[in-house]
């Protein structure tokens, strides 16, 4: 299976009118191996269909915004509705109090929310949040955790940061994950200057010797603020996210992708001290904190209420986790009955497994991953873009399908491997999003 000619025509045309050709670096060509569908065109359930009618059990669900499936119908009815409503107005709507209200109740540390459209725009604001009630610049992030922002308080921080000045790079510093002498260092390095430790409560590795609450003791212990990113883990790991499944409380926590199963709702939460640095009603100096003309969309809330309330009445999380769970454990079985499981297998949670790829010395490779990748969409019917992001709609069949397609494109990659993968990969080799030169 290759894209059509009308596929690779379209793409070109999207490279010169849009930078990359996507609106996120995740969807771009160099992610995925040169077989891939260029463009999807429609989604229902667990399944999408490209541009050329070919249909795929979709693993990546919305770069791991979809919870409940594509189209889901509560949703879709809500936001239809909200829709007749208006999309917008000058003065705040019911939505947003309702929304706030639902949020607060269900995650354990908020008690004050904000709204916007993607997780940046929160995770920014909790930085902002942070250095104004520390009265401090530095913010201490994890090394190992990817992506917290597309701002230049985070990307400085990364190889890819160009255009950002040092004086911002330099406010930026690095702990490493389950290393809490690293995080005793940096306080000690940086005596009153660290407003915050800002990090996810996991990506799959467990946190160990209850590491997350004695990083939150730390920096109380030296007067910074514990920030959560719950963008990608909430409402994923349980109705309460990743901060229920291990019991601890941040100051302030960050929302977003799973929270309005794919619609454009993000929202920062937290303490009430904190949230109203923000506000109007106190004497302090004001702090811009969130102005977004489109945070309170209605349609966008309406999604996120329905989606939520959904998950709250069918315990949506219980059933991410069996077939992330179900499906983590036939994909290791395959690979270990192919003998490539010391290469390829799966691990972290259930509700958001990782798919690993590696030479011998455990290294990331990635032309194992896209020659894995490219026999994939050669068989056909299964949409995985580098990671597994299991829903509500996802069914026992959908996984049998996919280890079957899974099976014969690891028993290739071991021919392949033995033979030399440059030998047998058709175009360029995948290459990570954070990189200094194209």
């Amino acid at each position: 299976m290759f894209p059509s000619k009308k596929s690779l025509e379209l793409c070109e045309k999207a490279h010169s009118l849009i930078p990359g050709g996507a609106h996120t670096y995740s969807k771009g060509d160099d992610q995925v191996s040169s077989n891939a569908p260029r463009f999807l065109l429609r989604g229902k359930g667990s399944r999408v269909w490209d541009l050329d009618g070919n249909e795929y059990v979709d693993w990546g669900m919305g770069l791991r915004s979809v919870i409940l499936g594509h189209v889901y119908p509560e949703v879709v009815s809500a936001v239809k509705e909200a829709v007749d409503l208006g999309s917008n107005m000058c003065r705040p709507h019911p939505f947003e109090v309702e929304l706030a209200e639902l949020m607060n109740e269900v995650i354990p540390s908020a008690e004050m929310v904000k709204f916007a459209k993607n997780g940046s725009d929160g995770t920014t604001s909790a930085v902002k949040l942070a250095r104004v009630h520390s009265g401090r610049e530095k913010v201490a992030v994890c090394k190992e955790q990817p992506f917290f922002s597309v701002d230049d308080w985070f990307i400085g921080s990364t190889i890819m940061n160009a255009g950002i000045p040092k004086a911002i790079r330099d406010l930026t510093v690095k702990f490493g994950y389950n290393d809490l002498d690293s995080v005793k260092l940096l306080f000690e390095e940086n005596p009153d200057e660290i407003a915050c430790i800002f990090m996810e409560g996991t990506t799959g590795v467990p946190p160990k010797n209850n590491f997350l609450q004695k990083a939150i003791d730390i920096a109380h212990e030296h007067g910074a603020l514990f920030v959560m990113d719950e963008v990608i883990t909430g409402f994923r790991y349980g109705l309460g996210g990743v901060q229920a499944y291990f019991d601890v409380k941040p100051d302030l926590c960050i929302f977003g992708k799973a929270m309005a199963n794919g619609f454009s709702v993000s929202a920062i939460a937290g303490r009430r001290d904190v949230m109203e640095l923000g506000g109007i009603r106190h004497d302090k100096e004001r702090v811009f904190l969130l102005s977004t003309t489109h945070g309170a969309e209605l349609h966008g809330l309406a999604a996120a209420k329905a989606a939520i309330n959904v998950m709250k009445e069918k315990d949506v999380s219980k059933k991410v986790w069996e077939t992330g769970d179900k499906f983590m454990s036939e994909f290791n079985r395959i690979s270990a009955e192919n003998g490539m499981d010391k290469f390829i297998y799966m691990e972290g949670y259930g509700c958001s497994p990782i798919a690993m790829f590696v030479d011998e010395d455990g290294a990331p490779d990635f032309k194992l991953k896209t020659y894995v990748m490219q026999e994939l969409f050669r068989e056909g019917g299964v949409m995985f873009p580098g990671y597994f992001a299991p829903s509500f709609s996802h069914t026992d069949e959908d996984i049998s399908k996919s280890v079957s397609v899974f099976d014969k494109a690891i028993k290739k990659a071991k021919e392949a491997k033995a033979d030399g993968f440059e030998k047998h990969i058709q175009g360029d080799v995948i290459k990570p999003v954070f990189r200094k030169y194209n």
